[in-house]
């Protein structure tokens, strides 16, 4: 049995964008189109999909580090930024991502069903998100002409 650990990251995040697309709960909010995704960056998402791929990385993120608050997907979803553009002085420090961001793409996989909340313990992946993530895991194994990853089809 084919598990979300078995299939490359990025192509499992791909291709749960596509399958979060079809779900009428994942829709992105008006104002994700002004919204940034954290303090360092100046501009917003070009993506046109930008949404469902920042739900179905949070859903795998929450499946392998769960369970996990916001606070701690801040982190992991932040970035390093340079203190001085110009001569690169000052040293790097660290920038947390958007928790607004963040909260509302889980308050979605929340009402899709995939994530649930735990008494104090943070978010984690139910049972029927381990399966769409198992799933889409296997179609990958299967689209993909690997023969190293051959022996989980």
């Amino acid at each position: 049995m084919t598990t979300l650990y078995d299939a490359p990251a990025e192509d499992l995040i791909e291709a749960l964008t596509e399958k979060l697309a079809a779900e009428d709960d994942i829709e992105a909010p008006d104002w994700v189109a002004v919204a940034k995704t954290g303090v360092d960056r100046e501009l917003p998402p070009e993506q046109d999909d930008f949404w469902q791929r920042r739900c179905a990385s949070l859903l795998r993120k929450v499946a392998v580090d769960g369970p996990v608050g916001v606070n701690s997907l801040r982190t992991a979803y932040g970035s390093s930024k340079q203190g001085s553009t110009r001569y690169r002085v000052r040293p790097k420090q660290k920038a947390e991502g958007s928790g607004n961001v963040i909260r509302t793409a889980l308050q979605q996989l929340e009402d899709a069903g995939y994530v649930e909340t735990s008494e104090s313990d943070g978010r984690r992946v139910t049972g029927e998100g381990r399966s769409l993530l198992d799933d889409t895991a296997g179609e990958v194994i299967q689209d993909l002409d690997r023969p190293e990853l051959e022996r989980y089809a």
